[in-house]
């Protein structure tokens, strides 16, 4: 697993609806808000960057200092984006984390009691996200 990784999933209207830190690094007071800001300064980067390829995979699209930002979009580019903050070049597996999660995203979907576009609190959704974080991070 990376020592550092941040996942976060965002909305159509750039609002993130998951978050999970899921790497093993020692916790700074301030990590949380750090991953926060360096994932959000990259949804620009991240949307100029979606329409110019047809791959849902945009791998690393930017990075701070030593994390970078890897990117996943949904088919048609404008429904969701899953964002992966990490330290590691793992991209076989960051890939697999990401289709995986896809899947249980759209599982997730499937609920008739789920809003789209709501926050996913499900505690059986987070508890799978870190599970697949540890196979393939």
């Amino acid at each position: 697993m990376a020592t550092t990784a941040c996942f976060i999933i965002v909305s159509r209207n750039d609002i993130p609806i998951y978050e999970a830190e899921v790497g093993v690094a020692a916790k700074r007071e301030d990590a949380a808000q750090l991953h926060q800001f360096i994932l959000h300064a990259a949804l620009d980067i991240v949307q100029d960057l979606a329409w110019t390829t047809s791959a849902m995979y945009l791998k690393s699209v930017d990075r701070f200092n030593e994390l970078m930002v890897s990117v996943y979009v949904t088919a048609g580019h404008i429904l969701y984006m899953l964002m992966l903050l990490h330290d590691s070049r793992n991209d076989d597996g960051i890939k697999s984390f990401f289709q995986e999660v896809h899947e249980l995203y759209i599982k997730t979907l499937l609920n008739p009691l789920y809003l789209p576009g709501s926050r996913i609190t499900s505690s059986h959704f987070d508890t799978k996200v870190r599970a697949l974080a540890r196979k393939y991070l």
